[in-house]
């Protein structure tokens, strides 16, 4: 892909540059790459080398799907475990450019109208990445009965500085170009928040790395395919892919959750407490977890003192909807970091609520032996 290949060199260069947090710990530093990494669906490259990078000294082999998922294994016998997270993160495609030298854009993803206008985009063109604006109507000419109007995404265009379609062209701009939120990561004011884009999922994408690298040197007894997909965000089509390939007997999904710790969030539309430790989904509008699995779960997180939270979602969905459907039916669960603020520019997660989930998932992956995977599996009536 034309676009790629410049801004690669760029962002390898230059780490995205936007290092103002970056004296932090590794995890704090690889939470800080995934996070500034652009990504929209069907355009992962930049995350997906990333994570094939990191991956390569922990992984027994890896390969990839047709669409673009990475599949690293560790472990060659016993049950075929598959870990899921998301690539891909909410982004646009360029539709035109106007004769005016404005674009007009597709978008990727579950956004909201309202959290589109007067925003800061990066455009990855074929000669790197090109600033962008959402523009705004100027308040001096907006008449009154307009200016408390959610303006829809049909009227939203990227302002680049140009003056027409040449200056815009010679920017090395075209109609498919991917957009994605310019975010810079940065800690929230000396606390254990972190402000990043793209935390669904780059934050999954962290804690399958940091899992990785814990029991690539330790024992357990199974086979774990760590799977990173594209394009959740426009229909799961990843997972759908990848799980053909795997065929596992259970699936874990690794996602950003659904706070209801912020302004005008209603108790019975979210649960979920930033700081209040991993989560487990007990529904969303996509999936179902099985039972046992989700009381092996909570009895894990028991053991080893982990708080986990339950959340029940609507109008959610992600990866282990895919997972469950393949191989015949394969019991999953959706474990998710609090994220403040999904399915915008800038949202929130916090450290803790990270450590304790990668604690989790590894205490629970130890465990899943083929006589648990056994039972999981078993529905006889008893």
């Amino acid at each position: 892909m034309k676009f790629w290949l410049p801004f690669l060199v760029l962002f390898s260069a230059a780490s995205f540059a936007q290092s103002r947090s970056a004296a932090g710990d590794e995890t704090q530093q690889l939470l800080q790459a995934l996070a500034d990494a652009p990504g929209p669906s069907g355009f992962e490259e930049p995350v997906r080398k990333i994570m094939v990078e990191r991956m390569k000294p922990l992984a027994d082999k890896i390969s990839y799907d047709g669409l673009g998922s990475v599949i690293a294994v560790q472990g060659a016998s016993g049950p075929r475990i598959m870990v899921d997270a998301h690539m891909d993160e909410l982004g646009g495609i360029i539709r035109r450019v106007t004769n005016d030298g404005y674009l007009t854009m597709q978008m990727l993803g579950g956004w909201l109208d309202q959290a589109l206008v007067d925003q800061r985009w990066t455009i990855i063109g074929s000669k790197g990445p090109v600033r962008a604006i959402t523009g705004i109507r100027d308040i001096h000419i907006v008449p009154q009965d307009e200016r408390t109007r959610v303006y829809p995404r049909e009227w939203i265009f990227l302002d680049v500085g140009a003056k027409n379609a040449t200056e815009a062209a010679a920017m090395g701009l075209e109609p498919g170009d991917p957009v994605v939120p310019d975010a810079p990561f940065a800690v929230m004011n000396g606390t254990q928040n972190y402000l990043g884009k793209g935390w669904d999922d780059r934050v999954g994408c962290a804690v399958v790395l940091e899992a990785m690298k814990r029991l690539a040197h330790a024992p357990h007894p199974n086979q774990i395919f760590w799977v990173a997909t594209v394009q959740e965000e426009i229909g799961v089509r990843g997972a759908h892919t990848s799980s053909n390939i795997v065929k596992p007997e259970i699936g874990i999904a690794i996602e950003g959750g659904v706070t209801r710790d912020a302004p005008k969030v209603g108790p019975e539309e979210a649960q979920e407490l930033l700081g209040g430790g991993p989560a487990i989904f007990l529904y969303d509008s996509s999936a179902l977890p099985n039972l046992k699995f989700v009381a092996l779960l909570k009895q894990t997180a028991k053991e080893k003192s982990i708080p986990l939270q339950t959340d029940v979602i609507q109008g959610y969905g992600d990866d282990s909807a895919e997972m469950q459907k393949s191989n015949g039916g394969a019991p999953t669960v959706n474990l998710v970091v609090p994220v403040r603020y999904t399915h915008s520019h800038n949202g929130i997660m916090n450290r803790g609520d990270f450590d304790k989930m990668v604690d989790l998932l590894v205490a629970v992956l130890q465990k899943l032996d083929a006589k648990t995977v056994g039972n999981l599996r078993d529905f006889t009536p008893q």
